[in-house]
């Protein structure tokens, strides 16, 4: 694991137990899975690099846009291959082939990788062939200033 991966590993774990809030950001008061890629990006850079419109919970099924994987694209790069996927990196998932991007998780090992779950809170969950199958996109962090 690099440096960078164990330090985005170490915050994403800081936020196990914040309850699942919808739109929310706040460590230890709520957040959604977009919500702690936002905290830990703060956490990382010091503050966020664009502005996050409104979301409605089901703002996937609704537009169809892949708003989530173009916020990937701009804002870490290129994706990288899925076996190259390592702790720290970003995944981002779909439900359905037919469906947007609408779930995003930070993983954390080669089997867990963590994620704010609607109606529980952030947890750790295991990488099991049904969540697996469902990574449209790995990226990375870019290079955070070391403290």
């Amino acid at each position: 694991m690099t440096g960078q991966g164990a330090r985005i590993v170490a915050l994403a774990e800081s936020w196990i137990g914040t309850p699942y809030r919808h739109q929310g950001a706040t460590k230890g008061v709520g957040c959604d899975c977009i919500g702690l890629v936002r905290g830990i990006w703060r956490e990382l850079y010091g503050n966020e690099p664009e502005a996050v419109p409104a979301y409605a919970p089901d703002w996937a099924e609704r537009s169809g846009e892949e708003r989530l994987l173009e916020a990937g694209l701009r804002l870490f790069g290129p994706a990288l291959p899925m076996d190259a996927a390592a702790p720290g990196d970003l995944l981002l998932f779909r439900w359905r082939p037919d469906c947007a991007a609408k779930h995003a998780g930070i993983q954390a090992g080669p089997r867990h990788f963590i994620h704010a779950y609607e109606q529980a809170a952030v947890i750790c969950s295991a990488l099991v062939p049904s969540w697996r199958r469902r990574i449209v996109a790995v990226h990375r962090f870019p290079v955070a200033p070391v403290d």
